[in-house]
């Protein structure tokens, strides 16, 4: 078993992977632990883990490292496992997985799976994977310009002073797309793997993880005080109940527009838009215990 760990993630979640650790160490499991040095190096430790014959690739960390090692695992027989450090944690949410330390480490031993198949956002530098979510407009602008620090500090509460500070400054531009035949436009889009979102709160209802294909959420006002009503609706549980919010059900998304817009993959930043969404090639194992 490899455990792939960013070291970035703060001393708070370095205890509890220790923890873990500890745990499965006591009971006899092999395992390994690979720290990364940079983006990108996760996928890359993965991958080659994935080559020599690595059954159960661990990564610890948020849903941004579950992506990155999710990348490093396509086509191979390896399992992902999750040791949920990150901020929001999404994945773990949405898959039910267990978060107590002694709870984490009984899942990874007993290593029982459920299938999910990624999503891909592929533009003219290749083929990025998500697990959770892609997001384009208001969302990414906030995630494009966090400071590390403020996130490090306040955690959740971070995203709520990012979006105040971006409500003032963000130009809302029209993203227009091709949602599998049919062509429309949106303020904001979220193209969802899961029916969470930005933690254990609820967005997509039709969307099922281990499935191909997405639900695709449109967010059809525009503009600062229609985003703050979005915003306040999502620790209630009503954001994709909100007014001017629609659902629709895809296996492939164009962006159109010749303006670029920002996106964000799994809560990490994805430079902008990318030229279409589509299935992963296949699916991947995850650990639940």
């Amino acid at each position: 078993m490899l455990i792939v760990f960013n070291p970035v993630a703060g001393r708070r979640r370095a205890n509890l992977l220790w923890r873990v650790l500890d745990v499965l160490v006591a009971n006899g499991v092999r395992l390994d632990l690979a720290e990364t040095h940079r983006a990108g190096h996760a996928e890359a430790l993965a991958r080659e883990a994935a080559r020599r014959g690595e059954q159960i690739i661990v990564a610890a960390g948020g849903d941004g490292t579950i992506a990155e090692v999710a990348n490093g695992l396509i086509g191979s027989k390896a399992r992902l496992g999750v040791i949920p450090l990150g901020t929001a944690n999404v994945l773990a949410h949405e898959l039910g997985l267990p978060f107590a330390p002694k709870a984490v480490a009984a899942a990874l031993a007993f290593g029982r799976t459920c299938t999910l198949w990624p999503g891909q956002a592929n533009g003219p530098d290749g083929a990025r994977l998500f697990v959770q979510m892609l997001g384009v407009g208001f969302d990414a602008q906030v995630v494009h310009n966090m400071p590390f620090p403020l996130k490090k500090l306040f955690g959740k509460g971070a995203y709520v002073m990012q979006s105040m500070r971006e409500l003032v400054r963000y130009k809302f531009p029209v993203i227009r797309m091709r949602i599998d035949d049919t062509e429309t436009e949106a303020a904001s889009v979220i193209i969802s793997k899961g029916r969470l979102y930005g933690g254990a709160f609820t967005l997509a209802t039709d969307a099922v993880p281990g499935d191909p294909g997405f639900s695709v959420v449109l967010f059809d006002r525009s503009g600062p005080a229609p985003t703050a009503m979005y915003g306040a609706a999502l620790p209630l549980n009503m954001l994709g109940r909100a007014p001017g919010v629609r659902h629709i059900r895809a296996r492939r998304i164009d962006f159109l527009q010749n303006e670029a817009v920002p996106a964000q993959t799994d809560g990490d930043s994805a430079g902008f838009a990318p030229l279409w969404v589509s299935d992963a090639p296949g699916s991947i194992q995850v650990v639940t215990g």
